[in-house]
C-alpha cells in the first residue's frame, strides 16, 4: 500500500483522542492540586506572620514570642516553598533575636536569604545576620557580614545608612579604630539625607580624641 493512501482507522482515531483527553485530565489534575496546595501553604504562612506581627507588640509576653516561633517553624516544615516562605523565615529570625537565641536566629535569616525574591528582604536578611554576630561579640565575623550585606545592598542609602553604622560599630568594638573611622567618614560622604548624622560625627569625634 502507498504511503500517501494510508488513513488510521476510526478506532484508532478514536483510541488517540482518548488518549489525549486521558492526559489532559491528568494535567489539569495536577495543576489544579498544586495550585489549591500552593494556596494552602499561602494561607499557612499568612496566619504565622500575623501570629509574628502579634508577637512583636512590645506588651506581648515572651510566652507569644515562643508560640509564634513554634507557628512559623511548622508553616516553614509544611510549606517551604511558599511565596510567603521567606517573609516567614525573617520574622522567625526577629523574634528568636528579640529572646536573644542568635545562633538560631542567624540560621533562620540564612533561610530568608536563600529563599527571597525581594532585594529588600534579602539586604534585611543580611542585616540581621550581622547584628547576630556583633551580639555575640563576634566581631570579626560581624565586619565581614557587614561588608557582605553592603557589598549586594541595591536598596538605597535608607538601608546603607543602617549597614554602614554597623560595620563602623563593629570596626570600633574589635579596636580597629582607624577602619571605623574611615566608615563613619564614609557614611557622611555616601548618604546625602543622614538620619543618625549626630551619632556618627559623636562616634568620629570619640574616635580622633582618643588618639
Amino acid at each position: 500500500m502507498n504511503l500517501s493512501e494510508w488513513r488510521p482507522a476510526p478506532r484508532t482515531l478514536v483510541a488517540a483522542g482518548l488518549g489525549i483527553v486521558a492526559v489532559l485530565l491528568v494535567a489539569g489534575g495536577l495543576w489544579f492540586w498544586l495550585g489549591a496546595r500552593a494556596e494552602r501553604g499561602q494561607a499557612v504562612h499568612a496566619d504565622a506572620l500575623a501570629q509574628a506581627q502579634a508577637a512583636r507588640n512590645p506588651q506581648a509576653p515572651a510566652t507569644a514570642k515562643s508560640a509564634a516561633i513554634t507557628t512559623l517553624e511548622a508553616a516553614l516544615a509544611q510549606a517551604p516553598d511558599a511565596a510567603l516562605a521567606a517573609q516567614a523565615a525573617y520574622e522567625l529570625g526577629s523574634l528568636r533575636f528579640d529572646l536573644g537565641q542568635f545562633a538560631p536566629a542567624r540560621a533562620a535569616w540564612e533561610i530568608a536569604l536563600a529563599r527571597a525574591g525581594s532585594a529588600t528582604v534579602r539586604t534585611m536578611a543580611r542585616a540581621g545576620i550581622a547584628a547576630a554576630w556583633e551580639s555575640e561579640r563576634n566581631f570579626p565575623k560581624a565586619i565581614d557580614a557587614y561588608a557582605a550585606a553592603l557589598a549586594a545592598e541595591k536598596d538605597g542609602p535608607f538601608y546603607r545608612e543602617d549597614l554602614l553604622i554597623g560595620l563602623g560599630r563593629s570596626q570600633e568594638l574589635a579596636g580597629k579604630r582607624d577602619d571605623a573611622i574611615k566608615t563613619y567618614e564614609r557614611v557622611l560622604k555616601e548618604v546625602p539625607k543622614l538620619r543618625r548624622a549626630d551619632e556618627v560625627r559623636g562616634r568620629l569625634a570619640s574616635l580622633a580624641s582618643s588618639r
